[in-house]
């Protein structure tokens, strides 16, 4: 089994005899079963003894205590304790709220809190919309869940959801200079969410709704949409829709053809899928077939959940019938956003010439990216081990930084092709190419280009 996942990365800490050939089998045992070193220090040295700290990645926690069980089998040496470096990042949480002015004597706290905060608060009193120069709200934005719908896991509660928030937070913070607050709550019922969304809404500047469950997070973002003045934007929507038509543009762009001519089959109809069709319809896509566990989704089944019957007005145009492989025949794009494993490799090869397949299932894609690329053209997945990853942190906190500079009170859908469109073009053309049709989530550009056409008055 192969290591590459930093996810998994073990930091062990040996006992061996002074002997530093020790070390040397070690890091041959590690290499041996699969494991990669990535580091390996001597933290304490004596005659009797030497205290090694051996960094290493390994492909899963199950391999992680393989190679654990393997080194403490080498002569010489115990295993005397195990840290897992994932965890120890998240030991006291990943974020922290800091002052941005100094507190250092009476005159300071006399200005920053008592008695001189309450002129600033009068202030607000006689003029409200001061309230977005004068606090944080004009760069603050509450990241909400119900821990409904969690990365792969599932509906794990607002506690284990918790440092998933975190980190959305701290991305916030990192790409776009945005303070984020992760709000879990402690319910999953929708007039319960949208009310206390509504009463925490005047201390933020737009709200980030994240891994609540289909279709529940439709109406929790609808209602919002409709009461609050600040934009309301479901990240596994909206983010994951404006990153796949950028991808796409750029697939669009490698293989010289046009969005409103090619035939694109979306699996999965829940709240990613659902955004991701919108806006690729939005965008000029004709011929867009949806495909669920029952087949193509088509008008006139009364079948239908009502989500799913908007679909079909909007979708289907030929009223295809039928699995994902005979909706899949001659199709020029897959866009899976669905579970693993639903598309075996052999099927691309139906697909129409210049195939085009992302396999956005997280954390295992619908089909294996390296498989895929046997047959189709372009590939992209969720996976950053592989070219083209699809990654929201590509949208949303350019998106956020150029809402909370436009005092936006919503987020529309021309906004988000325009943010696509950017975000597309950040790849230039002597750069683009089948292995990459997205900028690397570090390119600095990113959510400045972002930011910009949301800022910027749309023209008349």
């Amino acid at each position: 089994m192969a290591a590459t996942p930093s996810s998994y990365s073990i930091t062990m800490r040996l006992h061996t005899r002074p002997d530093h050939a020790v070390v040397g089998a070690v890091a041959t045992t590690i290499t041996q079963a699969g494991g990669i070193v990535t580091g390996i220090d001597v933290s304490e040295s004596s005659h009797t003894r030497l205290v090694v700290d051996v960094t290493c990645s390994a492909a899963d926690s199950e391999h992680a205590e393989r190679l654990r069980d393997v080194v403490d089998l080498v002569e010489g040496v115990e295993v005397y304790k195990v840290s897992d470096r994932t965890f120890l990042l998240h030991i006291g949480g990943k974020i922290e709220v800091g002052s941005k002015v100094p507190l250092r004597n009476r005159d300071d706290l006399s200005m920053a809190y008592t008695p001189g905060v309450g002129r600033v608060s009068m202030a607000i009193h006689d003029n409200p919309d001061d309230v977005w120069r004068l606090t944080v709200k004009g760069n603050s934005v509450a990241v909400v869940t119900d821990g409904s719908a969690v990365l792969g896991l599932g509906n794990i509660g607002p506690g284990a959801a918790m440092p998933v928030m975190e980190g959305k937070a701290a991305l916030f913070k990192r790409f776009a200079g945005i303070d984020a607050w992760p709000i879990c709550l402690a319910s999953q019922d929708v007039d319960e969410i949208v009310r206390a969304v509504e009463m925490i809404a005047p201390g933020f500047g737009g709200i980030n709704l994240e891994d609540i469950a289909a279709p529940r997070c439709f109406e929790i973002e609808r209602r919002l949409r409709e009461s609050l003045d600040i934009p309301v934007f479901h990240d596994d929507q909206h983010g994951t829709a404006i990153v796949v038509l950028a991808a796409l543009t750029n697939a669009m762009r490698v293989l010289a053809k046009q969005l409103a001519s090619v035939r694109i089959v979306v699996s999965g109809g829940g709240a990613a899928g659902t955004a991701i069709v919108t806006l690729l319809l939005a965008a000029g896509a004709q011929d867009v077939v949806v495909v669920d566990r029952a087949g193509a989704i088509a008008a006139g089944d009364d079948t239908l959940s009502e989500t799913h019957r908007t679909l079909a007005e909007a979708t289907n145009p030929r009223g295809v019938t039928g699995d994902l492989h005979t909706v899949l025949t001659g199709a020029d794009v897959f866009i899976g956003v669905s579970a693993p494993r639903i598309l075996p490799p052999e099927w691309i090869k139906d697909m129409a010439q210049g195939a085009v397949v992302f396999a956005l299932a997280n954390p295992d894609p619908e089909v294996d990216p390296a498989e895929a690329a046997k047959y189709a053209a372009v590939v992209a997945s969720g996976r950053s081990d592989y070219p083209n990853q699809i990654n929201n942190v590509l949208a949303f906190p350019g998106v956020f930084r150029g809402l909370l500079d436009a005092r936006a009170e919503d987020v529309t859908i021309d906004m988000m092709l325009r943010a696509a469109d950017a975000l597309a073009h950040v790849v230039k053309d002597e750069e683009l190419n089948p292995s990459f049709i997205i900028p690397s989530v570090f390119n600095p550009e990113v959510p400045k280009a972002v930011a910009a056409p949301i800022t910027a008055r749309p023209p008349d």
